[in-house]
């Protein structure tokens, strides 16, 4: 996997963010989601990189990079400060300027991203969400169903952490493989590099708090940003999976236009892991745009 990409550690923020980088051109910031690492994009990567100085990242708290302590808050693994990790990770790499690809979990530090740092992004790929406040505010019973780790993890401290390091690996077949394309997507080494990272020291910890953040101290940011009436002003394009909970639940692509002056966007053939799932469908939409 990453054939010709560096894998290293960059002190920013306070953290230290994993990633690997490989390619040249423009800047190119992947993020991946729960709970996974960068390594989601090892089936695309490499064709990107044939085109962008592509950097696929660890969000702080997931794979290699750091897993700072909790706060009364949770600030600590806001949006906000995670998308200050990606900013200026792509700084110290050269990049003032740069596209971000981004699933799940990656997806909502890319909004804010955008949002917070509006010159540093210059057109954004979002991966099978919908705007965080916009899913909390339609939850109803087949979405809380279908994704039940929403309201697991945000669960006080230490219950959820506790479940979660007793047996990493059933938590994660049963969050992976309970999509619509169970564990077919995902290659041996890809699911062992995830379980490699989820059982590291302080994972469960960071992966709670990501969601805790989510459904805190992140909806006081996009509501304050709706109230604003701020909105994403740059080239959006939204991608979701055709058998996924997002597509079923939501309308994904009206739930965009609602925050962002200039979005476009379609379902795919799949379920909720594009990027593992129909890389080459993938590729041929987010190089279209990107380029």
């Amino acid at each position: 996997m990453f054939a010709g990409f560096q894998k290293d550690q960059c002190h920013v923020n306070g953290v230290d963010i994993s990633y690997r980088k490989g390619g040249t051109g423009p800047g190119l910031l992947l993020l991946h989601g729960h709970p996974q690492t960068h390594v989601i994009w090892h089936k695309v990567a490499e064709q990107l990189a044939e085109h962008f100085s592509v950097v696929a990242a660890d969000l702080r708290g997931y794979g290699d990079s750091s897993k700072p302590p909790a706060n009364d808050h949770h600030s600590n693994y806001s949006k906000r400060e995670m998308a200050r990790d990606g900013v200026e990770l792509m700084k110290a790499l050269g990049f003032d300027t740069f596209s971000v690809l981004a699933h799940d979990r990656g997806a909502r530090v890319a909004h804010r991203l955008a949002l917070d740092h509006p010159k540093a992004v210059q057109r954004m790929v979002l991966l099978d969400i919908a705007p965080t406040l916009a899913m909390y505010a339609q939850t109803d019973e087949t979405f809380a169903r279908a994704y039940w780790h929403w309201f697991f993890l945000i669960r006080p401290a230490p219950l959820p952490e506790a479940l979660i390091e007793s047996n990493p690996q059933l938590y994660l077949r049963s969050v992976m493989g309970s999509r619509s394309a169970g564990l077919k997507p995902f290659t041996d080494a890809a699911f062992a590099e995830y379980l490699r990272c989820l059982q590291l020291p302080g994972t469960a910890r960071g992966i709670c708090e990501d969601y805790r953040a989510a459904a805190s101290i992140d909806l006081e940011h996009d509501q304050a940003d709706i109230d604003a009436g701020h909105h994403l002003n740059l080239p959006l394009l939204v991608m979701w999976g055709a058998d996924g909970t997002v597509g079923r639940c939501f309308e994904p692509l009206e739930e965009w236009q609602k925050v962002a002056t200039d979005v476009r966007g379609k379902a795919l053939p799949a379920g909720h892991y594009l990027a593992e799932e129909v890389p080459e469908l993938l590729l041929g939409e987010v190089l279209d745009f990107l380029r």
